[in-house]
């Protein structure tokens, strides 16, 4: 276009007819469009809201002329669009007219302001240029980037003057706009743009990020991260799907003020701070604490100064401070490693263990008949055995990323139910296997919304008790025995022994709850439906929770306990293995057959006394052990194994529970505890009733994995392994595995 036609912009119907002309080529004028622009927003002439789209306008042109987009004529319709909006607006602002007035008839009643109207944008799409490596390692970096400015967040609310926690925030953010502008993610990086600039007033100390900013930064880490996930597996030209709150969460982002959260609504439920740890603990008064409050922070430092606390008790209410949130000031090196490569390395390493293991049960090294080779052999098996426990170590992560989701869970469900919950974590650098961090994410969450909902007590009702308005859950996880155990302890109400007797005699699950222990009353809440809510709440309630998590717990090969103090705690211990991948298992023998039954599921091995057996007509035979009376099933009916002994005195029991029954099987003999390598079946074979896996032992044959769970069903259902050719099943498995 003409030198002259740039001379001649008058008004933003110019500018919008002079940007609708221009291509990507010129430059000069892009430029003067851009300076225009800049001059109507530097000069703030025109409503709010149009300068703020001329602003936008501008930087997407700034974009086009540096080079940054991939996509310069899709992004110059985006900007055609929003000039025309300007204009419109700038000419509703010179002619005076806000709204069209009514026509006749009396003043409506005054309305809330209407919900935002989306900006018309052009369809966006995944540049066709963009390199699948890079987009990999941006979906993986900006996940972490957002999973760090979530925990973040969550510690500034309880502590706004620290300055790492706001850095933190703003670098995260601050790259992930970065990178999607690399990436032509335009969409992306607005939304970190705008999120980016309440950051920004916070670093400036002009707002903390607590209570309807903090809502506001959460929010668009949310929604940030919904959208970088839906690029997974997108390929290069295809369209991009815009969450329909975008626009809502844009406008909020851009007038915070305006913006009314949830919490506020509720009553302006705030995470506690060093006062309230400090009031919590009887260490100050309520009316100290307050005092302290309103002075300049921060608030230990003004407690220390009047002489209403001890340094010693600040300092350590900082520490419980920084325990909430999980925080770590120390970390490793890492690389990323594609999770199929790490799997098969930790495959191959398990078939190197069995075949070791085959070598080393050689002839010619149990007898000792050649000593150098049971020295290199014996050598070598300790490297095996240090190799096999590093490469399951490479899967095996933290469980710092799942206690930090449930730290959010914790805020966002105190703030809707109007309590006061301190979330306190310990342990969460315990590390578990990979895969069983995924199916330990739905029961924390269930057994979380109970701890709060039901366990915790409303402000008032804690007053009234004597306690703390404040409610405490508290998140454990260490190493014990061989296992992780995770413990979930809240100061709340607390089970009702009577209670929850009473609904499960309604239900018909018991006659009555004398002789119960304690233990196996609490244990009725695992029932699929139980529930002893006084009513039902969108969070908790249904009974439909805690029988999921069962379930899930035991399908993880771990147990799961609780204990209870009414009107004190609630204590939910998981104890898990370490892995799935390896199991300890007691190696067994049924006549010539060898089972393998995993360790986790054995009480206690004994050999009956005469007095202790007994038949019942058309049940079976049970046997009496410490008061308890406890079905026999014998292992070699089930799997029809002959040569098996017949006399059970003669025989060993091993008493074993899961899903919440118990039953001794028979075996002819205890071979010895093995750490096996589990082997799927395959598809090939199928499910077999009874049986969970396989593995190879020492001698090269297959060893079956006993399900205790799937035996116990069929026990008590009375069905035969040997009705089902379950036996031609297990040599078929047997030679599959092999």
């Amino acid at each position: 276009m003409a030198a002259e036609s740039r001379r001649t912009l008058r008004s933003m119907r110019d500018v919008h007819a002079l940007l609708a002309a221009a291509g990507p080529g010129d430059r000069e004028d892009l430029k003067a469009v851009r300076d225009w622009m800049t001059s109507l927003v530097d000069i703030e002439l025109g409503p709010p809201e149009a300068l703020e789209r001329a602003r936008a306008a501008r930087d997407v042109i700034d974009r086009v002329l540096s080079g940054e987009t991939t996509q310069p004529e899709a992004v110059l319709a985006g900007a055609v669009d929003v000039a025309a909006q300007v204009a419109d607006l700038m000419d509703l602002w010179a002619s005076g007219d806000t709204a069209p007035e009514p026509e006749s008839g009396p003043s409506p009643p005054e309305e809330p302001p209407p919900r935002p109207k989306p900006v018309d944008r052009p369809s966006a799409v995944l540049p066709p240029d963009t390199d699948d490596e890079l987009l990999r390692e941006y979906i993986a970096e900006s996940i972490d980037h957002i999973a760090a400015s979530e925990a973040a967040l969550l510690e500034l609310e309880t502590n706004p003057e620290d300055a790492e926690a706001l850095n933190t925030v703003f670098r995260a953010f601050h790259t992930i706009k970065g990178t999607s502008g690399f990436l032509g993610l335009n969409l992306n990086q607005e939304l970190a743009h705008k999120a980016e600039s309440i950051l920004s007033r916070a670093r400036e100390g002009e707002i903390r990020l607590t209570g309807k900013y903090a809502d506001l930064s959460l929010e668009s880490c949310d929604l940030l991260k919904a959208m970088i996930q839906t690029l997974d597996g997108t390929a290069p030209g295809d369209a991009l799907v815009i969450p329909p709150e975008y626009e809502l969460l844009l406008a909020r982002l851009k007038d915070p003020e305006g913006y009314v959260s949830d919490g506020e609504a509720a009553g302006s439920v705030v995470s506690p701070r060093v006062g309230d740890i400090l009031v919590a603990e009887g260490k100050v008064s309520r009316d100290d604490a307050e005092q302290a409050a309103e002075g300049p922070p921060p608030i230990g430092e003004q407690l220390i100064k009047a002489g209403a606390a001890k340094s010693k008790d600040v300092a350590q209410a900082l520490r419980a401070q920084r325990q909430m949130t999980g925080k770590s000031s120390s970390a490793d090196a890492t690389i990323r490693v594609s999770t199929g490569r790490l799997d098969s390395l930790i495959n191959m390493v398990g078939e190197l263990v069995i075949a070791h293991s085959m070598v080393a049960q050689d002839p010619d090294v149990i007898d000792g008949s050649r000593p150098r080779l049971v020295r290199n052999v014996s050598h070598s098996s300790k490297i095996v055995r240090e190799l096999q426990d590093l490469t399951m170590a490479l899967r095996m992560v933290p469980l710092k990323g799942t206690f930090q989701k449930m730290a959010r869970l914790v805020r966002d469900l105190s703030r809707k139910s109007g309590k006061t919950v301190q979330f306190v974590t310990e342990g969460e650098d315990t590390e578990i296997d990979r895969n069983m961090v995924e199916v330990l994410n739905d029961p924390l969450v269930h057994m979380i919304r109970n701890s709060v909902d039901h366990g915790i007590e409303p402000p008032q009702d804690r007053a009234q008790h004597g306690k703390s308005e404040s409610g405490t859950v508290r998140l454990r996880a260490y190493h014990g025995a061989g296992n992780v155990i995770i413990e979930l302890t809240d100061d709340g109400r607390g089970l009702d022994r009577e209670r929850i007797v009473a609904k499960a005699v309604e239900r018909g699950l018991i006659s009555s709850g004398e002789g119960m222990e304690d233990a196996e009353v609490f244990a009725l809440i695992f029932q699929a439906g139980f529930s002893t809510a006084e009513k039902v709440t969108d969070v908790s309630g249904r009974g439909v929770g805690m029988d999921v998590v069962k379930k899930s717990i035991e399908s993880l090969r771990g147990r799961i306990h609780i204990s209870s103090q009414l009107g004190a705690r609630t204590t939910i211990t998981l104890q898990l293995p370490l892995t799935m991948a390896i199991t300890d298992a007691m190696l067994v023998r049924v006549g010539q057959e060898r089972y393998l039954l995993p360790t986790v599921s054995i009480e206690q091995s004994f050999r009956p006394d005469p007095g202790s057996l007994s038949t019942v007509e058309g049940r079976g035979e049970i046997v009496k052990l410490r008061g308890d009376i406890i079905p026999i099933v014998r292992l070699s009916a089930l799997f029809s194994v002959d040569g098996a002994l017949d006399d059970v005195h003669e025989g060993l029991l091993i008493a074993v529970e899961a899903e919440g029954k118990r039953c001794a099987l028979m075996v002819d003999d205890l071979l010895g505890q093995h750490q096996v390598v589990v082997k799927s079946l395959g598809e090939g074979v199928g499910e077999i009733p009874g049986v969970s896996g396989g593995t190879i032992l020492g001698d090269g044959r297959v060893g079956l994995i006993l399900d205790v769970a799937g035996l116990l069903k069929i026990a008590h259902a009375g069905a035969s392994v040997q009705q089902s050719k379950s036996k031609q099943a297990a040599a078929d498995t047997a030679s599959a595995v092999a």
